[in-house]
């Protein structure tokens, strides 16, 4: 399974394990423990790619686990922040059919051509907008105030999100060809 357990691993293990504490806290309403445990994902996040890169501790598996464990972060905050009707349902549906077609992408590419997709900046950057949306959302809920331009920064999210799926798509098309 995972080829090397090293630091950077180790943290995207961790990611995976505290999705569902985060999950438990944010559905219970309970947010700032859920801010915490969302901030201390994304901090493991961060420190999994800076250690990896730096100490030479790349792995095929944390290319491949890596962006899974933020996605089931994310995909864990939208699930329950729709429930708690704080996003549209429509947000959560968007969010879970483009991750779907991305990681139905990545095992096409794996199987056929041994090829591991790896994170770009476009990916990076709408994983950033993302986390910085779901945070705001639910730190203007401990606040009690729920304003447009919450709105407006989940629909930013959705769309650089979008744009991500669309670069990995013309990505995977030209991987295919070349393949």
């Amino acid at each position: 399974m995972v080829n090397k357990i090293n630091i950077p691993n180790m943290l995207t293990i961790f990611r995976f394990l505290i999705v569902p504490i985060f999950g438990y806290y944010l559905y219970s309403e309970q947010y700032i423990i859920s801010i915490f445990l969302f901030l201390f994902g994304g901090l493991t996040d961060v420190l999994d790619g800076y250690i990896a890169r730096k100490y030479n501790m790349v792995t095929s598996w944390g290319k491949f686990a890596d962006p899974i464990a933020d996605k089931f972060l994310q995909i864990t905050a939208l699930v329950f922040l729709s429930i708690n009707k704080l996003i549209p349902f429509s947000i959560l549906i968007i969010v879970i059919l483009k991750e779907v077609f991305m990681v139905l992408g990545s095992i096409l590419l794996y199987k056929k051509d041994n090829y591991v997709v790896s994170a770009n900046w476009y990916g990076k950057f709408a994983t950033v907008i993302f986390y910085i949306a779901i945070l705001c959302i639910i730190i203007m809920r401990v606040n009690e105030i729920h304003t447009f331009y919450t709105n407006i920064l989940i629909i930013i999210a959705v769309l650089t999100s979008l744009y991500a799926f669309i670069m990995y798509a013309l990505r995977y098309r030209k991987i295919r060809k070349t393949g």
